[in-house]
């Protein structure tokens, strides 16, 4: 109760003393320190629980206990999820991307640490995942329960969830910039003047205390021996197409393997299967283990001969066709590790995953070129580095990210150029046959993604239910004429929906279709509603997107539509100035500042 006292006492001095916008920096601060000693925290437990499963592996053959390892990785994860934390915490970026898109700013304070445990585990033991999306929905975590320890209010702490997204980036990557364009991109956050100052803080923040702690070296130390030219931007216009095909094959197929998981309904069948798949493959494929940075690391020094290292093809290191057959199977096999290492209880991203396939996806790409005697040479280190960028860029639909991400990743600013010429053309690539990225792909299919378009924006937060109009008088197809007059004088609506007696909607009776008869008592019991009742231009069916909503309207050109069920009972109605008046009080709310 004392500490509780003086809690309050500071922030009743801060009210006083602070203004808002700079306590918003000093929070922004924090939330920096936090976020960057959560992502060291976190990779340094995998790398701890790595070596100490790994470190004396047989280097020149298979090892089976590549069999055993992942499946405890995720059978530990699955049951510390399961029965200790009680919710689901994996696909961390969608769910920041459903919070920012919804306005909803409360992450719950479990995931400031319950992703750290269920991530490290899950790849520590060998899950073919990456710690960044658990990192970021803890980082945005952070933010989020930070700004409301200090009583902040809902615009700010939407601010500080993405702070602590791209703290979090900066501080695993030591990638400040890629950390705020991340926020932009991928999470979709409006870049303004009052929220950019606070990202920038977050982010270099992070980066510093990752550099004080882990060294200033970049995370993948990358020299470049040969020096780029012009000829060969043809050459990186086909990898940004091959990228962009690779990441489709990767959204695609994770998207259906991940749904022929969810069929499979119970968790020990999940389990089961996904454990079964996992060590299998790793088994056959050791690159496949944990983020696979060591493959990456490799390919990018132009160490190519110990990539079957501990695995069963260990003897064909040295051949050309060896190698070439090896890397495009994982290539083609990555995609299965991931989804069976998350649908079988793991906790893991996707982000490790595309680093690691762009990376194969470039080498492999000029590896091949190579081999023909008419193609130019192509530096399979310096394509391996531009193709992490094309499949980022491909898979995220973010072609800044990709861009500076690897430039910081690598220090490899001499080739940025290419990296935006490979980054876009995967990006333009993918976006022909997908329109969305793999993480807003669920959200888009709901209705509940924001984009950067403000209209869309403002009808996507736009509560349906909030404009359902529910004060109509309804009407029976028997009702006379007289009866229905009746039914008039008791409202004030000029449009009453006819409904049967289970209450499906039948039609609408509009005044101005019956005024020439309802001041005529003669005619009171020769007409009936269903004689002079018309059907409905449309029906908005509950649940449907605003934007869907609007559409509809437009096409029928009505100010007033009625609301149904999916078993066409009527609820209400939408009018379009009940939407515009909702509109302007959305827009005044959550955009005023920009």
């Amino acid at each position: 109760m004392v500490n509780e006292g003086l809690f309050y006492r500071f922030l009743l001095w801060r009210d006083k003393h602070i203004k808002e916008k700079n306590f918003i920096l000093i929070v922004s601060l924090l939330v920096g320190i936090c976020t960057a000693a959560a992502a060291i925290i976190l990779k340094w437990i995998i790398h701890h629980i790595q070596h100490m499963l790994t470190g004396n592996f047989n280097q020149d053959g298979a090892n089976y206990l590549y069999l055993l390892y992942p499946v405890i990785g995720i059978l530990l994860a699955g049951l510390f999820v399961k029965y200790i934390v009680r919710d689901d915490i994996s696909h961390g970026v969608t769910k920041i991307l459903y919070a920012i898109s919804q306005r909803k700013s409360r992450i719950k304070p479990h995931n400031t640490w319950t992703s750290i445990v269920a991530s490290s585990v899950t790849i520590g033991f060998g899950g073919s995942v990456g710690a960044e999306a658990p990192i970021v929905l803890t980082g945005a975590a952070i933010g989020s329960n930070l700004g409301r320890l200090f009583r902040m209010e809902q615009k700010t702490l939407m601010l500080l969830v993405g702070c602590g997204a791209a703290g979090a980036i900066s501080g695993i990557f030591k990638a400040p910039i890629t950390g705020v364009v991340f926020v932009v991109e991928v999470l979709l956050l409006d870049l303004t003047m009052t929220s950019v100052l606070p990202l920038l803080i977050t982010s270099v923040t992070a980066a510093t205390v990752s550099y004080i702690f882990t060294g200033t070296e970049a995370m993948f130390p990358f020299s470049q021996t040969e020096v780029f030219v012009i000829e060969r931007i043809p050459y990186v216009l086909l990898l940004g197409v091959f990228c962009g095909l690779v990441s489709l094959y990767f959204t695609k197929v994770m998207n259906r393997v991940e749904g022929m998981y969810r069929k499979l309904g119970k968790y020990w069948k999940k389990f089961l299967v996904g454990g079964i798949m996992l060590s299998v493959l790793i088994f056959v494929f050791p690159p496949l283990y944990g983020e696979g940075y060591d493959t990456i690391s490799s390919l990018l020094n132009g160490q190519f001969s110990h990539i079957m290292d501990k695995s069963m093809f260990y003897g064909l290191n040295d051949t050309y066709w060896g190698l070439q057959l090896f890397l495009t199977l994982i290539l083609l096999f990555k995609v299965f590790a991931s989804s069976a290492t998350n649908a079988g209880g793991g906790c893991g991203g996707i982000f490790a995953p595309s680093l690691y396939l762009g990376c194969i996806a470039g080498f492999v790409f000029a590896h091949a070129s190579n081999f023909f005697p008419f193609t130019m040479y192509l530096s399979e280190k310096n394509f391996a580095l531009l193709g992490m960028a094309g499949i980022m860029s491909g898979v995220m639909h973010a072609p800044l990210t990709g861009v500076f991400l690897i430039a910081e990743l690598t220090g490899g600013y001499e080739l940025f150029l290419p990296l935006m010429i490979v980054s876009v053309s995967s990006y333009i690539t993918i976006k022909m046959f997908l329109p969305h990225s793999i993480y807003s792909m669920r959200l888009a299919q709901k209705g509940e993604l924001l984009t950067h378009h403000k209209d869309r924006a403002v009808l996507t937060l736009l509560n349906t239910d909030s404009v359902i109009e529910r004060d109509f008088l309804t009407v029976s197809p028997e009702m006379s004429l007289g009866d229905m007059v009746k039914v008039i004088a008791k409202s004030g609506r000029n449009t009453f929906p006819v409904i049967d007696e289970r209450g499906i909607l039948l039609g609408l009776v509009l005044l101005d279709n019956i005024r020439n008869i309802m001041f005529r008592p003669e005619l009171y019991n020769r007409f009936h509603v269903s004689k002079f009742m018309v059907s409905a231009p449309a029906k908005i069916q509950v649940g449907t997107p605003m934007e869907q909503i609007m559409r509809i309207f437009d096409d029928t050109k009505a100010w007033n539509l009625p609301v149904v069920d999916e078993e066409g009972r009527y609820i209400g109605f939408m009018s379009k100035s009940k939407i515009f008046n909702s509109y302007r009080e959305v827009l005044v709310e959550n955009f005023s500042g920009d």
